[in-house]
């Protein structure tokens, strides 16, 4: 029996959910899914990605949870699977996600349309220019420094922007003003989420690293594991071409 009632703990995926074609079937989502818009009005909010809100999910009654290993908490999750169906998606590389995104088609009798967004992912990424390879570091906090390590799903698409992640510890370290200068990146990628860097942040990662240059970048092209990837290629040329 496919899904019929589910609720999204991952921003990502519940967007692949939208693109896979559902909407009666998802019937709750987090605060921090924004895409799609409309949804955001229609469906039943069950709080964030880290502190999930148990009673709403209870009364949704779903026939099947998605969550995912690193954005959710082991609490929450192993919390609801006394309950429900829940299925938890892992993601460190661009395969991973491939497969993710065919294995929830596969939950949702939507193989074929899973396929597809597949199949144009893979072209989009094939058809990206030979890029000159630019050692980077791609910070995803501040207070303290952090970096995304060398085995994320961030480090996975950097490599296909043309980026060669030079912080090589894993998951997402923390990194000092002193170790950023001993890592001499070319470029330093400052993502809009987690932590909504600004320009002022570029000014400051400049006084620490002046031969290198600075980049705002849209953290939901290098981080959505899901149908967002589609968007990624046409973006990456972009920032290849402007830097």
């Amino acid at each position: 029996m496919p899904a019929r009632r589910i609720v999204s703990l991952v921003p990502s995926q519940t967007e692949l959910l939208y693109d896979l074609g559902l909407d009666a079937e998802v019937v709750g989502v987090t605060k921090f899914c924004v895409h799609p818009e409309e949804w955001r009005g229609r469906k039943a909010i069950v709080g964030g990605t880290k502190n999930v809100d148990h009673p709403v999910v209870d009364s949704l009654t779903p026939d099947l949870i998605i969550a995912n290993k690193e954005e959710n908490t082991k609490e929450d999750v192993e919390r609801l699977m006394k309950k429900y169906k829940v299925w938890v998606s892992d993601i460190a590389t661009v395969d991973d996600a491939f497969k993710m995104i065919e294995t929830i088609g596969g939950f949702v009798e939507r193989k074929e349309q899973a396929k597809q967004i597949v199949a144009g992912i893979r072209h989009s990424f094939s058809r990206l220019p030979v890029f000159e390879i630019k050692k980077a570091v791609y910070m995803i906090w501040k207070k303290p420094w952090m970096a995304a390590g060398s085995d994320t799903f961030i480090s996975s698409m950097m490599k296909v922007a043309g980026f060669e992640n030079v912080v090589l510890e894993k998951r997402y370290p923390e990194v000092s003003e002193a170790e950023l200068k001993s890592l001499k990146p070319e470029v330093v990628l400052l993502s809009t989420e987690p932590y909504p860097f600004k320009e002022q942040h570029v000014e400051e990662i400049k006084r620490v690293l002046p031969g290198s240059t600075v980049r705002l970048v849209d953290g939901e092209m290098f981080s959505w594991y899901g149908s967002r990837m589609g968007k990624a290629a046409e973006y990456f040329e972009e920032l290849k071409c402007s830097s």
